[in-house]
């Protein structure tokens, strides 16, 4: 089996709890692939140890002097990404809320499926997952089919995986959580294959009270409905 040269993309805010094991836990698994790979933690104005911590892990880390947000993060490292040429990126949390189980198992997912943009599930094994959050993650996957008409089930999930040709041409103009809609949108926009895959996340105290809530959903949907009208109307 063909092995691909892969970039670990992992955004981080203030993460110096989990940012070693993850990174630690994400490259043993991809050693045992025997994958080419490299792991990138887009340190997005951290004020804790997240960076050096990072360093002494011997990722690479790319370092945000100010904070820009999830969409902002993302982009940085996908940049990078697509600069190095590299044949799949992978994005992921930095909570400890993703298994290197599911990375691997994305990657495989990705190359049998031939698929451009591969969204990793939660919503199909919503164990452990509070019940306000599996609402606000399918409220905002509504918002993004009638918004977008791209259908999926877990819009907001951040472990995703990228195929060399979505690295080229995806781009997105928000910078915070909505833009994980509006990636969808200019993914289907651009006639890229999206899919996806169910994965089981892991919940802890601290992944939980990471994220957005869902006070800041209806923030995200007004953000998003009113770059659609203005698009419509600049049509």
């Amino acid at each position: 089996m063909t092995k691909n040269n892969i970039c670990i993309i992992i955004p981080a805010f203030n993460e110096a709890t989990t940012i070693t094991g993850v990174i630690d836990d994400v490259r043993s698994a991809l050693k045992k692939e025997k994958h080419a790979f490299e792991i990138v933690i887009v340190n997005d104005g951290s004020s804790d140890d997240t960076s050096k911590l990072a360093e002494a892990s011997d990722a690479n880390v790319i370092n945000h002097i100010l904070n820009t947000g999830a969409g902002g993060a993302t982009a940085t490292g996908l940049s990078y990404a697509e600069r190095n040429n590299f044949d799949i990126a992978v994005t992921m949390d930095a909570d400890g809320q993703h298994s290197p189980k599911d990375v691997v198992k994305g990657i495989e997912e990705l190359k049998k499926n031939d698929a451009d943009l591969l969204i990793g599930s939660r919503l199909v094994n919503t164990d452990g997952m509070s019940k306000v959050k599996i609402l606000g993650n399918k409220g905002l996957s509504i918002i993004t089919y009638l918004v977008f008409n791209v259908k999926v089930t877990d819009s907001q999930s951040g472990l995703r995986i990228f195929s060399k040709r979505a690295l080229t041409r995806l781009k997105w103009r928000t910078s915070g959580y909505e833009f994980a809609s509006e990636m969808l949108w200019r993914a289907n926009q651009l006639g890229l294959k999206i899919d996806e895959f169910p994965i089981k996340a892991i919940y802890t105290e601290y992944s939980m009270s990471k994220g957005q809530n869902n006070w800041n959903a209806i923030n995200i949907i007004r953000n998003l409905i009113t770059r659609r009208i203005v698009e419509l109307l600049s049509e």
